[in-house]
């Protein structure tokens, strides 16, 4: 039965792998996805009807959480012109992934993607050489950056509500942070120096300088933060609607033109998480009630098992499922200093590796698939789901091995 009731998760992910090869023009219409989505969440959404529908109710709540969230976010980010007139260089594109990882504590990895894909993309958009700028942002931007604060990482603020202090992470797992980060913004460097020289730029500028125009909508990137640490459900999300809402009333139609700002990342986000959400129920709850069968208790196996999981389950609950069994563990082998009833070790563990391993697939966070979308709109290719895959194993397993060889001790 539990095979069964997974089924339809595993066969979601593979229709958003394989459906945009087979068809890339049909899939790129929201109402085919909107079909693929029901199909494969109806089933699961019947069942769940019959057995306990309170899991719906749950699952309802944690979706309406996610997506205003992301949506708001969007709405306001878009709102955000910042036009970069200076010549482009490999320097300047590695400078702004940076830039973008830091200020991802700040506003969450979902609004400095959303502040920051548009400007980046933009000065490169005369190159030939750019597929490797959207994977190199969704890795560094929308992943990786938002790992030293709840405000940075979903997983990270069910940590915070779980009482582990704001900036523990900070303290805590900065080092590894900062291993991982220098890592790919080496690999990245590197690779766009490579592409950059066969490229030919076009004729500088006379202007120089960076003008950041809709400032207003940093106040309701604020209010979103604030009702973010300040508010529970419903009025938290309540909240972030309305400042939505007056991001979309008070900033000037020109400004969003220019950004390019249209809907069809948002909804593209909206539906295929309302059926990942929806499928994914019965494989959580498989995960939980094995989770002790796993055989883990060292630091390393924690980091790599919640990776793997949250690069294709929603990393939120995966990082839940495991901050549970690190407790118990902790709580029975009698493990010392803990945060929270889990053991620093481990702790340190399932947050590297719920947000690290965000950046696996498209479905590991929110913004990548909205990176992705916006990518593809302004008409710079961003690889598919398999082709992404394979850039992610390539350059980010090697470098999440060294981490855990480093900080995790594997495989002591």
């Amino acid at each position: 039965m539990n095979i069964i009731l997974i089924l339809p998760f595993v066969l979601l992910l593979l229709t958003i792998a394989i459906f945009p090869l087979i068809s890339h023009k049909l899939w790129d219409k929201n109402p085919v996805k909107a079909v693929v989505a029901f199909i494969f969440g109806a089933p699961i959404l019947i069942y769940l009807l019959i057995t306990d529908y309170h899991k719906i109710i749950h699952t309802a709540e944690e979706y309406f959480s996610f997506i205003s969230l992301v949506v708001s976010l969007f709405i306001i980010s878009g709102g955000i012109l910042i036009d970069i007139k200076k010549r482009v260089s490999p320097q300047l594109n590695t400078m702004i992934l940076l830039i973008g990882g830091i200020i991802s504590n700040l506003i969450g990895t979902t609004g400095a993607s959303m502040l920051l894909i548009r400007p980046y993309l933009r000065i490169n958009r005369w190159r030939k050489n750019t597929f490797h700028l959207p994977v190199f942002f969704i890795f560094v931007v929308s992943n990786i950056g938002g790992g030293l604060t709840p405000i940075g990482d979903p997983p990270l603020y069910m940590g915070f509500i779980k009482g582990v202090p704001f900036f523990w992470t900070l303290k805590n797992i900065f080092d590894a942070w900062i291993f991982q980060i220098t890592i790919v913004l080496l690999v990245f460097f590197i690779w766009d120096y490579i592409t950059f020289r066969s490229e030919r730029p076009p004729e500088e500028n006379s202007e120089s300088g960076i003008s950041i125009k809709g400032k207003i909508n940093f106040i309701y990137l604020t209010g979103v933060i604030l009702s973010v640490l300040l508010l529970q459900f419903p009025l938290r999300e309540i909240a972030m609607w309305i400042c939505a809402g007056l991001s979309f009333l008070t900033t000037s139609r020109e400004i969003r033109h220019k950004n390019e700002f249209n809907f069809d990342p948002a909804e593209e986000v909206a539906i295929l998480f309302a059926g990942i959400f929806i499928t994914m129920v019965p494989v959580l709850e498989t995960v939980r009630d094995n989770a002790d069968k796993f055989g883990i208790d060292r630091a390393w196996e924690f980091f790599f098992i919640t990776g793997f999981l949250s690069s294709f389950l929603d990393n939120a609950p995966t990082y839940l499922t495991f901050f549970a069994l690190a407790q118990g563990l902790t709580e029975k082998m009698s493990l010392q200093p803990s945060v929270s009833g889990v053991f620093v070790d481990y702790l340190k563990a399932i947050s590297c590796g719920a947000v690290f391993f965000g950046a696996n697939t498209y479905v590991g966070n929110a913004p990548n698939f909205m990176v992705k979308s916006i990518s593809e709109k302004m008409k710079i290719k961003a690889p598919n789901f398999i082709l992404y895959l394979l850039w992610s194993f390539l350059i980010l397993l090697p470098s999440f091995t060294l981490v855990a060889l480093i900080f995790f001790g594997f495989p002591k």
